[in-house]
């Protein structure tokens, strides 16, 4: 498998889990336990990259330019978040605790 299918099939597993299980019932409408909740999410991604790819060299083609492992792994993982972020917080009025 490329590489960055890899990191990209890895982001978008731990998303869906984030997002469509483990959030609902943990974090529910508390924005706050929703982003400390992503930050663990997201870090986790990169311990998986880490484990994998740390001191391989292995370079990650973004087509408009190249990224190590790490940055590969926080950008991929922040726009493909992004969607299923809005969507989550608009569906269960998570912009609303930001306000209390």
């Amino acid at each position: 498998m490329m590489p960055e299918l890899l990191i990209i099939t890895l982001n978008i597993t731990i998303i869906l889990i984030a997002y469509l299980l483990v959030y609902p019932k943990v974090a529910g409408s508390d924005g706050n336990k929703v982003a400390s909740n992503d930050i663990i999410a997201s870090c986790l991604s990169l311990l998986v990259a880490g484990s994998i790819f740390w001191n391989t060299g292995q370079v990650f083609n973004t087509i408009l330019f190249d990224l190590n492992w790490f940055w590969f792994t926080i950008i991929t993982y922040l726009i493909l978040e992004l969607p299923l972020m809005l969507w989550y917080y608009n569906k269960h009025n998570v912009w609303d605790s930001f306000h209390s």
